[in-house]
């Protein structure tokens, strides 16, 4: 059954929504631990550490989520699928795999 432009609209709104979701979520662990907040030193240098790993997640997850609405804007013109580096057509299985990729797997290395 060959794949439709709907189905690859959905895949790609659906991977927007849990991007935006995941966001939410991350924004919320990233707010500042309060120095009054009675948590041991330890305590508090793993969760600033934690907090480190997460901002790392968030930056990851927004970078992913503009890429996922650079590739959705393309979806219905000529240059949907087409790689920004060499202009040659992304496979179908790399776009339903990672809807949010630009490259093909030879320019993305």
């Amino acid at each position: 059954m060959p794949l439709k432009n709907s189905d690859i609209e959905q895949k790609i709104k659906d991977q927007i929504f849990k991007t935006e979701n995941l966001i939410s979520e991350y924004k919320e662990m990233t707010k500042p631990i309060a120095p009054d907040c009675a948590i041991g030193r330890v305590s508090r240098m793993d969760a600033i550490n934690n907090k480190s790993v997460i901002e790392a997640t968030l930056r990851q997850a927004e970078k992913k989520l503009r890429n996922l609405k650079l590739v959705f804007s393309k979806l219905n013109t000529k240059d949907f699928g087409l790689c920004l580096r060499c202009k040659q057509k992304i496979p179908i299985e790399r776009i339903l795999f990672r809807p949010e990729s630009l490259y093909c797997i030879n320019c993305a290395e």
